[in-house]
Parts: structure tokens; C-alpha cells; sequence
């Protein structure tokens, strides 16, 4: 049977340092299948990466500069560059693939016959990491045994059917560009669309984590974003108005409680001198705020850029 045609899409924004390190990486792993290649989607607004890819100067190796702003712009770039590929596989530019990651991949899919296949994403960091965000636990992922079917799924290390992505006429939504959570609409339309995806436990990916983001600052705003995006995500991919206002009122009640219980869990914490019922109490409490805000209407602009002027200055 012939190898199936696989592309590894990777998107990068001003990141060339990263990049140059995830290269290597990604080019071995597909090194040993020969119907694979790697596109890199630059999403700056000048072509910075070019030099980046061009240095490789590997024929396996694509690059193609989407200036327009978001990674939901970034990722529909990569649709429509994969138009021939039977198989696409997103995983971010900061991230290593574990050892046969893609066999495992590729396994899974032929295992499952399923549309989609995502794997764990392994954090891995610079230094030490701060003793209340280790103890809040916000950088762990939730994972679940290989052949679970999973309901969303983000494409930081994810296997998409491109036939029936094309056939489905799925895209990834703009509207959710600059906040984020466009994949999770993305998947959340999969999945209503009758597509299948698969947990595969085996083919994991290390996320390198920066010291700017191993901070309290930067976590408790991801979790501020991660509950708003994700009660976004399921009241906009409701279909009919009675489905939405359930969708909105799902959102309201989950915000509230996990509102009132971080709450009590950061008092608890405080009373016990508890620094992980602290922590979580916190996150736990912050992932509702953005819940019980998105029910009306309420978006956080996570990935929201400086106009060059201003950035320049």
C-alpha cells in the first residue's frame, strides 16, 4: 500500500529562534516517511521566518507568508496549501515531536478510521518553575487512554483527514483569530459534522516553555482566556436560538459555581496555608470570570497585536 500523503504544518509569528530549534526535529520525523513533507505558515506581517526555512535548504521543506493577522488566518493558509495532501498534521513551532510520533499518528488513524487524531502535549520548562504555579497545576493537560473519542480538540499536535475537511467544508473561523479558540470551534464543527476524534496517548509532543510564560501573570490570564474561549466556542457552534440560550445559560451556571468554589478554595488555602488549594482556588476561579463573561458576549483578545508604530516605539 502506498505511503499516504502527509503534510506537517507548523505556524510561526516572529518566533525564528524557536523555529530554527523545532526544525531539525520535525524534518527527522518525517525523514522516513517519503510521501511527507513540512510546510512552515509565517504569520508576520513581513516574511521574517524566510530565512529560517530557506537556511535548511531541504526540498521537503515548504514555506509560504500569510501577513494577514490571526492564527485562524495563519491555519486556513495551510488548508489551502495541503489541497493534495491526504493527511495534515498541525503542532506548534515551539514544540518537539516524542520518538515515532508520527508512526503513532499514522497508527491511530488506521487503527480508528477516525477523521481526526490528537496526542498529549508534554510541558517541559527553562528553569525551575515558580513552587504556586507548579502547586496550581496550570500547565498539566488532561489525557485519556489511546481510542478515546474526544468532543474538541486543540491543533497544537493534531491529525486531520484533509478529504474530509474539504468535503465538510470546514475552515477554521476568523472571527476567532486574535482571541483564540478558533480551533475549538474548528473541532467542535468537525464533530457535528459526523467526524470521529481519537485520543492517541502514545504520540506525544514537548512543549518548550519560555521563562515570559512561566509566570503568574501570563497563567492566570491563560485562564482567564481557556474558560472564555471555550464557553465562546460552544455558543457560537450551537445551531438554533434554543440551543445557544442553553448554551449561554450553561455558561452563566459553570462560571458562577466554578466562580464560588475557586473562591472558597483560595479562603480555604489561605485559612490552611494550603498553597495548591491557593493556586487552583485562583485558576478555578479566573476560568469562570471568563466563562460567565463570554454568555454576554464578552471576547478576550489573547493573541490582540500592537500596531507596528507603537510596537516600534
Amino acid at each position: 500500500m502506498d505511503s499516504p500523503a502527509v503534510t506537517v504544518i507548523t505556524l510561526t509569528y516572529k518566533r525564528a529562534t524557536d523555529l530554527a530549534e523545532a526544525l531539525p526535529a520535525l524534518l527527522s520525523a518525517i525523514e522516513e516517511h517519503p510521501g511527507a513533507d513540512l510546510l512552515v505558515v509565517d504569520n508576520d506581517e513581513v516574511p521574517s521566518a524566510r530565512g529560517v526555512v530557506d537556511a535548511f535548504d531541504n526540498g521537503r521543506l515548504r514555506y509560504v507568508h500569510e501577513p494577514r493577522p490571526g492564527i485562524a488566518a495563519a491555519r486556513n493558509r495551510g488548508l489551502d496549501e495541503t489541497a493534495d495532501s491526504d493527511l495534515i498534521i498541525f503542532i506548534d513551532d515551539d514544540e518537539t515531536p516524542g520518538p515515532g510520533w508520527l508512526d503513532r499518528l499514522l497508527e491511530a488513524r488506521s487503527r480508528y478510521g477516525a477523521e481526526a487524531v490528537v496526542g498529549p502535549v508534554l510541558s517541559e520548562f527553562d528553569g525551575p518553575l515558580d513552587p504556586w504555579i507548579a502547586a496550581g497545576r496550570y500547565f498539566d493537560r488532561l489525557r485519556h487512554k489511546s481510542g478515546t473519542v474526544v468532543e474538541v480538540a486543540a491543533t497544537n499536535n493534531l491529525l486531520l483527514d484533509r478529504a474530509f475537511v474539504s468535503d465538510q467544508g470546514l475552515r477554521f473561523d476568523e472571527a476567532f483569530g486574535l482571541s483564540g479558540g478558533s480551533d475549538s470551534v474548528f473541532t467542535r464543527q468537525l464533530r457535528r459534522a459526523g467526524g470521529r476524534i481519537v485520543w492517541c496517548d502514545e504520540a506525544s509532543v514537548t512543549d518548550r516553555v519560555p521563562a515570559s510564560r512561566a509566570t503568574r501573570k501570563w497563567v492566570i490570564q491563560r485562564a482567564f482566556r481557556m474558560g472564555n474561549s471555550e464557553a465562546r466556542a460552544r455558543i457560537y457552534t450551537a445551531v438554533g436560538r434554543a440551543e445557544e440560550l442553553g448554551e449561554r445559560l450553561r455558561a452563566v451556571g459553570n462560571g458562577l459555581a466554578r466562580m464560588g468554589g475557586g473562591v472558597f478554595g483560595v479562603v480555604r488555602g489561605t485559612l490552611t496555608r494550603s498553597l495548591p488549594a491557593r493556586s487552583r482556588g485562583v485558576r478555578t476561579t479566573l476560568r469562570g470570570a471568563g466563562m460567565f463573561l463570554a454568555a454576554f458576549g464578552y471576547s478576550y483578545f489573547e493573541y490582540r497585536r500592537r500596531p507596528a508604530k507603537a510596537a516600534a516605539a
